[in-house]
């Protein structure tokens, strides 16, 4: 895996169409956390070929910052897979980060591309391990799989949900990615929501969830990826540079909450050292090496966003 990228924020990750000159150029002006440069959904049959260029040339040519540079390359179920890889990291060097694979259904599938990887590092001088790997749960049987899938390769970086692959897998009836299926009196992803986090944690990943589709609804994105990071997902995909910003600043833990975060720290390690005490009573709350983590993991969280 990339070492510079696994710990980086991935609170807005923006799909970019890998045939678009005009997006990829625009790309790097915006305040994204990472930018994905897409072979797969984005771009039309006719022009996959030629998108591998261009997103090779978008690698080499623009300055991404300290981002997250991957991309989307397509599964094994067709014909491109092999080619996606040897021709795009291949050409890339060590700028790009990670290569995400959609649809993954198994483990078999993210040792493949391990292999494959393994090979082409080897080929071109770049590092062993040097590419990170990202995880795309799209499908019955890949939800079914996703804690062998997220076990299957040290490159793993991050699991990503693809809520419209899935909705259409599970037989939801739904027309637009993204929203609630009419009848339905609860959150209907939140068991999948669930399981993909699980396993993410288990494994030290980060879990990104996947886009909201309705371009002119702020108030819908940030009510959906309220749900998310309740969890404690680490982010979501954008699919216009409009909802970025929205997603940003909901990922990212906010000022009050950090100021608790350092308070509860200091009343815990100010106890144990005066007092030799592991629990205490700190402004009406009953603290102890639980309280510990959950102020850790918010100040984690908090720094991963800044500077961004």
């Amino acid at each position: 895996m990339s070492e510079r990228s696994r710990e980086l924020p991935r609170r807005s990750v923006l799909a970019v169409p890998g045939s678009s000159d005009r997006f990829l150029h625009k790309a790097p002006t915006l305040a994204a956390d990472m930018f994905l440069l897409d072979l797969e959904d984005a771009v039309a049959p006719s022009e996959k070929a030629a998108a591998r260029d261009k997103v090779v040339s978008a690698v080499h040519d623009l300055d991404f910052g300290e981002a997250v540079l991957g991309v989307r390359i397509i599964g094994w179920s067709t014909t491109h897979t092999l080619r996606d890889v040897l021709e795009v990291v291949g050409r890339s060097g060590e700028r790009l980060d990670v290569v995400m694979l959609p649809k993954a259904e198994s483990a078999a599938q993210v040792v493949a591309l391990d292999l494959v990887l393994s090979q082409v590092e080897a080929e071109v001088g770049l590092a062993p391990g040097r590419t990170g790997v990202e995880v795309q749960i799209e499908s019955a049987r890949g939800l079914a799989s996703v804690e062998e899938i997220c076990a299957a390769s040290p490159r793993l970086e991050a699991v990503i949900l693809g809520p419209v692959d899935l909705a259409a897998s599970l037989g939801m009836p739904m027309l637009t990615g993204g929203e609630a299926p009419s009848g339905y009196p609860g959150d209907h992803y939140h068991a999948v929501h669930l399981a993909l986090l699980v396993a993410a944690r288990v494994h030290g990943l980060q879990a990104i969830d996947g886009p909201f589709l309705r371009l002119d609804d702020d108030e819908g994105l940030a009510a959906f990826a309220g749900r998310t990071r309740a969890l404690g997902f680490d982010g979501k995909w954008a699919i216009h540079p409009s909802q970025i910003a929205t997603l940003n600043a909901l990922f990212t833990p906010p000022p009050a909450q950090v100021a608790r975060a350092e308070a509860m720290l200091a009343a815990l390690d100010a106890a144990e050292l005066d007092e030799k005490r592991g629990a205490l009573r700190d402004a009406g709350e009953m603290l102890d090496e639980a309280s510990r983590k959950l102020a850790t993991a918010v100040l984690r969280r908090a720094g991963r966003g800044a500077g961004r």
